[in-house]
């Protein structure tokens, strides 16, 4: 019990230590809340994004030579990959919760008999609203090929001039706000930038001011060290998420429709792999630039191969194996589920243990070479 009683205390120390030398100057202040405020206002008015490649589902109720041929249309656009074929709306909604298309194509019964007829017909598009930019492409996408066979069939028609209404549904973001896509999104950025840079940079600094060898010869151990530096900064990492969330919901009206505990949980999990790969850079850097250039490095292509402004299906196929490896890429499937689609680990489940098997991984290279550097 005493052992545990002067480990807990050494631990205790050196956050201590950490959050004093992070708060007592007054520009690295600024830098842990100023930023996330500044990038939340920037993403959530100014910025808009242009996408390629819509995943879609077909829910043919009709099979006709009509719907086949207007499902050939879509397919054959090369807008549209379609990539499942639905049987019900309720098959529809679990591959749009789960994130597996984006858009679904309903053609009701009797489409095929109202076209031969030359009377109007509806066929229903169904956008997933949490991708606002995609949405709005894919209903324009949809519109324009639909209209396109619309009008064929009114000039091969002798029965009359056949119409067909197209019905489009948003869900999940009905108004298709493209700061309900993004805020979510500004949330796991500034996570992974903040807690990265400082973690990467926290061990390099020690050893830069001369310190570490201080450190070395107290009794403390380095598995206490490493949770030390860790700690502090996994605790920004939370209260910068809880002030960006709250200023989403209350300033910018982004709807939160799931669990703060399912939230809570992934920004944990996703924290695990940020800071474990902030040490391990820091173990390989000699100097705070090293480690600073070595973080953006890092920063940039997990935000481009994320899925957080280019939708990952339409990246070279190369790259979308790549985004296989980045955290970012899960905690978005869980931050903007959580936020737009109010899912739970029913559906998430997978998401998270993915992203705690690349933290586990990531945090246990980090701790042997955090252990081998300090001898």
């Amino acid at each position: 019990m005493r052992y545990w009683q002067q480990s807990f205390e050494r631990i205790k120390q050196i956050i201590i230590k950490e959050f004093i030398q992070a708060f007592r100057d007054k520009k690295l202040r600024f830098l842990l809340f100023g930023p996330p405020i500044i990038q939340l206002f920037l993403f959530g008015y100014a910025v808009t994004v242009d996408v390629h490649n819509i995943l879609t589902t077909v829910l043919d109720l009709d099979r006709s030579k009509e719907s086949r041929e207007l499902i050939q249309k879509l397919d054959a656009s090369g807008y549209f990959t379609i990539t499942h074929t639905a049987a019900s709306v309720e098959e529809i909604r679990d591959l749009l919760d789960r994130g597996e298309v984006i858009c679904a194509v309903q053609i009701n019964r009797g489409f095929g008999k109202d076209i031969e007829k030359g009377i109007s017909t509806e066929v229903q598009v169904i956008v997933d609203g949490t991708y606002s930019n995609t949405a709005l492409i894919a209903q324009g996408y949809a519109n324009r090929i639909i209209g396109a066979y619309a009008r064929k069939q009114m000039r091969q028609n002798t029965a009359g001039g056949a119409t067909i209404d197209l019905r489009s549904t948003s869900w999940y973001n009905p108004d298709l706000k493209s700061r309900n896509y993004f805020v979510p999104g500004v949330i796991a950025t500034v996570i992974l930038i903040i807690a990265l840079m400082l973690t990467s940079m926290a061990v390099v600094r020690e050893r830069e001011v001369g310190t570490m060898e201080q450190l070395m010869v107290t009794p403390i151990k380095p598995l206490e060290l490493m949770l030390g530096k860790t700690i502090p900064f996994a605790v920004i990492g939370f209260i910068d998420m809880f002030l960006i969330t709250l200023i989403g919901i209350f300033w910018f009206g982004v709807p939160i429709r799931g669990s703060l505990l399912i939230l809570l949980a992934g920004t944990g999990i996703y924290l695990l792999s940020v800071l474990g790969t902030g040490l391990l850079i820091s173990t390989v850097s000699k100097t705070q630039q090293q480690a600073l250039m070595a973080s953006m490095l890092f920063i940039m292509p997990a935000i481009l191969l994320s899925g957080f402004a280019f939708p990952i299906e339409s990246m070279p196929e190369i790259f979308q194996y790549v985004t296989y490896i980045n955290p970012l890429r899960y905690f978005l499937i869980i931050i903007r589920g959580v936020f737009l689609k109010g899912i739970g680990l029913d559906i998430l489940w997978s998401q998270m243990v993915i992203l705690f098997l690349l933290g586990f991984v990531v945090m246990a290279l980090s701790v042997a070479r955090f252990k081998k550097r300090l001898r």
